[in-house]
């Protein structure tokens, strides 16, 4: 009897690889807690190794690619997250402006205490989010507010149904990215199929769309102004830029570098069109108070909170011996020092293409991460996103080793391990450094 050679085909291959996905997507948002990491790391593991087969080895349609897109996010579209908890306050932000009160002036321990009955499921949603999020003002910018907003107004009394009204949002930004970052690969002459690196990535799957984190909304917004800054459409690229800012703050750190793209007079223009654009969408919830709490919620991410860092952790460690010092309360200044000294250096090149424009975002967030006092999984997919337009290939290696940063999570308390942060970065440092150094060197002989 012959071998069937067909089963070995890469479109088939890819198909059962597919179908293999979606359970082990279904397994993973319904049947999977934070604190089961051998479960976890076995299930991240068997997805990534599918997804790079497909990608690297097998030359599946654009359409049947699409349709996986598409269909692992659905497969979370009735599960609650399993990996985070951030959703309850998300919820509990929409019904409060439902309700007539500014989510910046007011947190939920002092409403809990003063107002127990404000809207419905109110202890389920405090209780919830947890004891972190409940003592802080909201930092979430107001386009970051409109899916809570109606989640709550279509689910007044359902947390459930709250979710899915988000999920399906998310989804939807998935989508815009897919579609505007196919246009720019097209607009540069890059391979389109680099798309499917970032849209069918199991982080990204797992985080934005499970998970319910709003940087899909904000790289969807991002995309379309780096897409409208190429075709010289600079008044819908200041919007779309100042929608992206108003999800999250993030890429304000890209502002700076459009100067060389632009030029000084047409970068005014963009800028002050920004800067009204966001002042417009912060409008409804402004007030002196307003300014003070957001501020100060916004710079607790520098000065008490850690999680996941990298070179952080290394000065903390070595400044450990010398009395007096906390690095903590220092590293927003450090990093904005940092921050300002590269993109100093790099406009320096007076570089104009719009692919230099992409480096440049590409290189100033990694080391925003890389020097951050937190890193969550989510927040490095704006910087998987970025990859794609680029020869480096170090961050979907990361997207891979993040899954360890959970092996922090127990299941009542957060322990970080040295050995795990190790298992994390190690191979991704080498990889970069192997990237920038040794295939340079290749290259050349």
């Amino acid at each position: 009897m012959k071998f069937n050679r067909s089963i070995l085909n890469p479109k088939i291959t890819a198909l059962v690889i597919g179908i293999l996905s979606i359970v082990l997507y279904f397994l993973w948002g319904y049947e999977l807690a934070r604190f089961e990491h051998k479960k976890l790391l076995l299930i991240y593991s068997l997805l990534f190794a599918g997804y790079y087969f497909v990608l690297k080895h097998s030359n599946t349609d654009d359409n049947w690619l699409n349709a996986f897109a598409v269909l692992f996010r659905l497969i979370f579209l009735f599960s609650l997250p399993t990996l985070s908890q951030d959703f309850y306050r998300f919820i509990w932000d929409g019904r409060l402006i439902l309700e007539g009160l500014n989510p910046y002036l007011y947190t939920p321990n002092e409403l809990i205490v003063s107002s127990p009955e404000l809207f419905s499921e109110m202890n389920t949603l405090h209780n919830g989010m947890g004891r972190l999020s409940a003592k802080y003002f909201s930092n979430y910018p107001p386009i970051h507010q409109i899916p809570f907003i109606l989640a709550s107004l279509i689910f007044k009394k359902s947390i459930f149904g709250s979710v899915v009204v988000i999920r399906i949002i998310l989804i939807i930004a998935d989508l815009g990215i897919l579609i505007y970052t196919k246009k720019l690969l097209k607009k540069l002459k890059l391979p389109t199929r680099s798309v499917y690196w970032f849209i069918l990535n199991p982080l990204v799957i797992i985080e934005l769309t499970g998970n319910l984190h709003f940087e899909g909304l904000m790289l969807c917004f991002f995309i379309m102004a780096l897409y409208f800054i190429h075709s010289k459409k600079w008044h819908m690229a200041s919007i779309a830029m100042a929608s992206s800012i108003a999800v999250k703050l993030i890429p304000v750190l890209s502002l700076p570098l459009v100067v060389n793209k632009l030029g000084w007079k047409k970068s005014i223009v963009f800028y002050f069109t920004t800067g009204c654009v966001i002042v417009i969408l912060f409008l409804p919830f402004f007030s002196l108070d307003f300014l003070e709490n957001y501020s100060a919620t916004i710079g607790l991410w520098f000065s008490n909170f850690e999680f996941n860092a990298s070179i952080y952790y290394l000065f903390k460690w070595a400044l450990t011996k010398v009395e007096g010092i906390k690095l903590i309360n220092s590293m927003g200044a450090v990093v904005a020092f940092v921050l300002t000294i590269q993109a100093s250096y790099q406009l320096l090149h007076k570089k104009k293409k719009t692919e230099d424009l992409l480096y440049m975002i590409f290189w100033i967030l990694c080391s925003y991460y890389f020097l951050s006092t937190t890193v969550h999984p989510w927040y490095i997919t704006s910087l998987l996103m970025l990859s794609i337009f680029t020869k480096f290939k170090f961050v979907i290696l990361w997207s891979y080793t993040l899954i360890f940063s959970y092996f922090a999570y127990g299941e009542f308390d957060v322990k970080e391990s040295s050995l795990w942060l190790s298992v994390e970065y190690i191979p991704v440092v080498l990889m970069l450094l192997w990237e920038l150094y040794f295939r340079k060197k290749l290259k050349h002989h």
